[in-house]
């Protein structure tokens, strides 16, 4: 059966095809010169995808492709005498192929995308890499840190071909480097590489993790050039509302919802309790996610331009877990030039890195999760302990916790204004 893309007017092309390793799947994507009709099936002995592309040429040459970690031990193509070009997958190991068309938008031409997913774990089950339990009083913080798009969805375009893609993964990488360095911290990638990540798919993974929260990296874009600043996402009330309502409704298929995953299951429960549970946890999750961003954004106008002075509320599907504080950090406009020459560079990036870290420990260490490592040794009596990262001084870190430098001075027996990186400071009570 062909799968139609739209009514042909004339003889497509496909200008170039691109491939994409995830952990749990292959993605190609065909770049076309106009909308195509295609089918998709398998054969067997010896193990084959095929399509079957109808009134098209291939004018991109398919020995290009990096196939070494993928399932695809060739790829193969022909022009039939119909004028349909066949592309035939030699398999390594079985899949499971799905396949769909992209008409054109915002400037990109259609594409076909072709996924061939591995056999075995969800894809959740497969990025998440679930940590083992530790000692009650002594697992870490577990924030999941997700590089907006990814693949064949650059994101955003900055001067000189600077993709939001590659930006965000970069902070994000260098995000995750510093808070593992700290104790009593452990930061995860949501996407690994170079591919893209479904939304809900995003949150589920952070879920799977066991995440005490999740940070959403982006950079902002604007049709007019000036605009410019960082900015900070929660979920909207309103968001919120509305996802409730969809969990209650798919509450066979998420039956761990509450607490933490796992720890109060919504299959038993009746419509009016599920609800209510549903509904305290979100809004418990909210709050927690508007007092993170308000602790992220304030760090970061140590570096940037704060493009609004208090955390925004949006309805992002990305935001939309029901127990894991979640936020969606913009660290700037690519679309500027002058943010993204700040952007293009790796010391801007560190700095950025640093700032939302700082944010985030601002936030745990101020009220660490019970049963972490945080919570055993970093709050006790009337001060708290902080450790000392990249980029901190101690105007900043007086600043974050409301007291004064000469405080911090005097509760450590500082004589001077120098601090080292893993150095544990004391912090009085303000």
């Amino acid at each position: 059966m062909w799968l139609l893309g739209a009514t042909l007017a004339q003889a497509a092309d496909v200008d170039s095809v691109r491939l994409w390793r995830a952990p749990d799947h292959t993605r190609l994507v065909f770049d076309l010169s106009g909308p195509v009709e295609h089918k998709l099936f398998t054969l067997s002995s010896p193990s084959r995808v095929v399509v079957d592309v109808a009134d098209t040429r291939l004018k991109d040459d398919l020995d290009n492709l990096a196939l070494e970690d993928t399932p695809i031990r060739r790829v193969r193509s022909a022009h039939r005498q119909d004028g349909t070009l066949r592309v035939v997958f030699d398999l390594k190991t079985s899949v499971r192929p799905k396949s769909f068309l992209l008409k054109r938008h915002a400037g990109i031409n259609d594409r076909l995308v072709i996924d061939l997913h591995d056999e075995g774990k969800s894809r959740a089950e497969t990025l998440a890499d679930k940590t083992p339990a530790k000692p009650a009083g002594e697992r870490n913080v577990i924030i999941a840190v997700d590089a907006g798009h990814g693949g064949e969805d650059p994101g955003a375009i900055g001067p000189g071909k600077l993709y939001e893609k590659n930006v965000v993964f970069d902070i994000s990488k260098r995000l995750v480097r510093q808070l593992n360095d700290i104790p009593g911290y452990e930061a995860k990638l949501v996407r690994t590489g170079d591919y893209y990540v479904p939304l809900r798919e995003r949150r589920n993974i952070a879920r799977k993790m066991q995440a005490d929260l999740f940070v959403s990296v982006h950079a902002d874009a604007f049709t007019h050039p000036s605009a410019n600043g960082s900015s900070v996402f929660a979920l909207s009330r309103r968001g919120a509302t509305s996802e409730t309502a969809r969990f209650l409704a798919e509450r066979e298929n998420e039956a761990d919802l509450i607490g933490g995953v796992g720890s109060v299951s919504l299959e038993d429960k009746d419509e009016v309790l599920a609800g209510v549970l549903v509904d305290l946890s979100m809004t418990a999750t909210l709050n927690s996610s508007l007092t993170v961003g308000k602790d992220v954004l304030s760090s970061m106008g140590d570096i940037s331009r704060l493009h609004k002075p208090q955390v925004e509320q949006a309805g992002f599907a990305v935001l939309k877990s029901p127990d894991v504080p979640s936020i969606l950090v913009e660290t700037g406009f690519i679309s500027n030039p002058s943010e993204a020459r700040k952007l293009s560079t790796a010391q801007y990036r560190e700095q950025m890195a640093t700032s939302i870290g700082n944010g985030i420990r601002n936030y745990f260490e101020r009220q660490p999760p019970a049963g972490t490592y945080l919570a055993r040794h970093q709050g006790s009596g009337d001060s708290q302990k902080y450790t000392i990262s990249r980029g901190d001084t101690l105007s900043a870190i007086a600043r974050r916790h409301n007291v004064s430098v000469d405080a911090i001075r005097r509760e450590n027996g500082l004589d001077n204004h120098v601090i080292q990186v893993g150095q544990v400071l004391k912090i009085p009570s303000s």
